[in-house]
């Protein structure tokens, strides 16, 4: 997000946003919205919201404590100062949306929003990486993609933002059609659909009819960006259409997709690309490694192009390209007669994303006397299809000459049944009790990838083989190594 000395709020204008009722000292700027004291910086607005777990009016006073230029909240809250800068509102979570509606209606930004059943975060992350360079840019937080972290994003938006890049989550139907109608995008990108939150479906076509509710709040002449490869394209297609798209584009490898790959050379820690993006050719190298990334790249560049961003230095940003932490990042760890490589894949898990991160293990050579382990942890939401997902993972593991398997869960015991026996590495209930289990095993050469969903806590095992000795970020493949 650009940094800017303008005030990203006014007492003026947010009281006015939120129909808010002012109390005590009123004549604030704010330069951030919060919603956790944690991380709280002075000039704040503190939002008080009530959740399961906890009470924001609980932190009120540590907020302001802090240095919060206000609080919104919904009741009193005592130990406060006569002058305490508070806002009063019906509802804290409502207010909330109203002020980032109201930073939507300000700013005349280009708008793109992200959903997909894989790799929303990275085409969101990529999105903001290149067109940082080429503008005023504002993207969602981590995976802020939810009912809470949709409108905070907005909320904290500059008005003078030129590109704002929006991720959209769900897990049940009719999530994202309200979040979509907050955002209101020129561009919507759907990644793909697959068995991700299977259990609350009926169906994968259900899966597709809720990403497709992105197209709810799309702009009247938008443009959907859709997976080509994907077997749902065309209901997707219809429902953009519906919605009032002006245009779809689709990606991949189809003879038919509008942003198509013509070659590819899939390296271990990057690619080099040849591509015809809506009718225009570009080469270009990818610092991800993966070919579902250089997939997802299609549908990074024609977004870039539809927003009107220049599709040249576009290609010349995704060269210095960098996995978010626990999506594909890599570290070096060496230990007394070498080094062994971990791909860190510890933040979530689908079946999809794991044949993806496999393949891109299988392409990632180990060192001398070095061996493929792979590190896995339940893949949760999968309902019925479960046990089936998870053996079923045998197969890529035999394809990408997977040496050995670390798994944890009462899931992944359905894929340890499965596996050969000279494949076993070990098993356990859970991460914790396989971490030290793979942390013995581990030599230099090898490369370890690990994955599960987050609930599986995989993050045990990474911290686990940091411990082993120094670590770092590896040498990156030169541009003529990459050729």
């Amino acid at each position: 997000m650009t940094t800017t000395s303008t005030p990203l709020w006014t007492a003026e204008d947010a009281i006015a946003a939120m129909e808010a009722e002012a109390r005590g000292h009123a004549a604030w700027q704010a330069h951030g919205v919060s919603i956790d004291t944690r991380t709280i910086e002075a000039g704040d607005i503190f939002f008080a919201l009530e959740g399961d777990a906890s009470d924001g009016h609980d932190y009120v006073a540590q907020a302001l404590g802090k240095g919060a230029a206000c609080a919104v909240v919904s009741r009193a809250v005592e130990g406060l100062a006569d002058d305490a800068p508070l806002l009063m509102v019906p509802d804290t979570l409502k207010a909330l949306e109203k002020l980032g509606i109201a930073a939507r209606a300000r700013t005349s930004a280009s708008i793109c929003a992200v959903t997909g059943s894989v790799g929303k975060t990275g085409t969101k992350e990529a999105l903001r990486h290149i067109l940082e360079e080429q503008g005023r840019t504002h993207a969602s937080a981590a995976s802020y993609n939810n009912h809470i972290g949709v409108p905070l994003t907005l909320a904290r938006m500059p008005a003078d933002t030129e590109y704002g890049i929006f991720e959209i989550g769900m897990n049940h139907a009719d999530e994202i059609t309200p979040l979509s109608k907050m955002v209101r995008p020129e561009a919507a990108i759907i990644t793909t659909v697959e068995a991700v939150h299977i259990e609350n479906f009926g169906s994968v076509e259900e899966i597709a009819d809720a990403k497709g509710e992105i197209f709810e709040g799309l702009q009247t002449g938008g443009v959907a960006i859709l997976n080509r490869d994907n077997p749902h394209f065309e209901r997707l297609k219809a429902r953009a259409g519906a919605c009032g798209a002006g245009q779809v584009i689709g990606f991949g490898q189809d003879d038919m997709a509008d942003a198509r790959v013509q070659r590819m050379s899939l390296k271990p820690d990057a690619s080099y690309v040849t591509a015809t993006i809506c009718g225009m050719d570009i080469t270009y190298k990818l610092g991800v490694p993966g070919k579902h990334i250089v997939m997802n790249s299609l549908a990074i560049l024609a977004c870039v192009k539809s927003l009107g961003a220049d599709l040249a230095l576009a290609g010349l940003a995704l060269g210095e390209l960098e996995p978010p932490a626990g999506r594909g990042s890599r570290l070096e760890v060496r230990l007394p007669r070498g080094r062994f490589l971990i791909i860190d894949e510890s933040y979530n898990a689908n079946p999809t994303s794991m044949r993806a991160t496999l393949q891109a293990l299988g392409n990632t050579p180990p060192g001398p006397r070095g061996r493929r382990i792979a590190v896995v942890g339940d893949m949760l939401e999968l309902g019925t299809q479960a046990k089936a997902a998870h053996a079923g993972l045998a197969e890529p593991i035999a394809e990408n000459d997977v040496d050995l398997v670390f798994a944890c869960g009462p899931l992944m015991e359905h894929l340890w049944d499965a596996l050969p026996t000279d494949q076993h590495g070990a098993y356990a209930d859970n991460s914790a009790d396989l971490a030290p289990r793979v942390a013995d095993e581990v030599e230099a050469g090898d490369v370890v990838m690990i994955k599960g969903s987050f609930g599986s806590r995989m993050a045990r095992v990474l911290e686990a083989l940091k411990a082993l000795g120094p670590a770092a970020p590896p040498r990156r493949t030169t541009d003529e190594e990459l050729v």
